[in-house]
């Protein structure tokens, strides 16, 4: 049975308003980003979402915590769904870092990852994710390397393709994971590009 996906990006932090990325930092959420967390509770919280799943970081972390106050939603951390590290440039300017990018698709940023270590970290999450449940909804609460990844995994997309590109947001991606989903890429893969959306 096929198991629905549905992704949003944790809430406003203080150094997204600064213009900081901040990588694998914590991360602060700004009074902003807890009215959207709130909102995103009142979004989810009756669509039929079985369990929570977020990055380790606080800002994923309380995200989640403050969208299911009060609730009995089972929330559960995963260091696999981190944003990607930018090594040295974790807490630098996002003026530095968002041209850099395209750049570490494949090739770690100095001391941190390449994109594509991301996509690798999201494949061994969906592998076991799919070992846990029997279809049902799931909610991951994540970065935008994450969405990325998703993109890349379960909707064909192209990874350099997505991170040349403007990060955008909206209420929440959905996607399927079927049963028989084997999807685990080598780290040169590259994927299709995906249709328009």
């Amino acid at each position: 049975m096929s198991l629905q996906i549905v992704y949003e990006t944790h809430a406003t932090t203080t150094d997204n308003e600064a213009g900081i990325a901040t990588g694998r930092l914590p991360g602060l959420l700004s009074p902003t980003g807890r009215r959207q967390a709130r909102e995103l509770g009142d979004r989810r919280r009756d669509d039929g979402i079985a369990a929570v799943f977020t990055s380790d970081l606080d800002r994923a972390v309380n995200t989640a915590r403050i969208a299911f106050a009060g609730t009995t939603m089972p929330i559960n951390q995963d260091p696999r769904l981190r944003e990607c590290d930018y090594g040295e440039l974790n807490g630098s300017p996002m003026a530095l870092v968002a041209p850099l990018r395209v750049r570490h698709v494949d090739v770690p940023f100095p001391g941190g990852q390449s994109y594509r270590d991301v996509l690798a970290a999201t494949a061994d999450f969906l592998d076991d994710l799919l070992a846990r449940r029997d279809g049902g909804r799931v909610l991951v609460i994540a970065h935008s390397a994450n969405r990325w990844a998703l993109e890349c995994l379960l909707g064909g997309a192209d990874l350099t393709a997505l991170v040349e590109a403007a990060p955008r947001w909206q209420p929440g991606w959905e996607f399927i994971l079927p049963s028989d989903w084997r999807g685990r890429p080598s780290p040169s893969s590259r994927t299709r590009p995906a249709g328009g959306d």
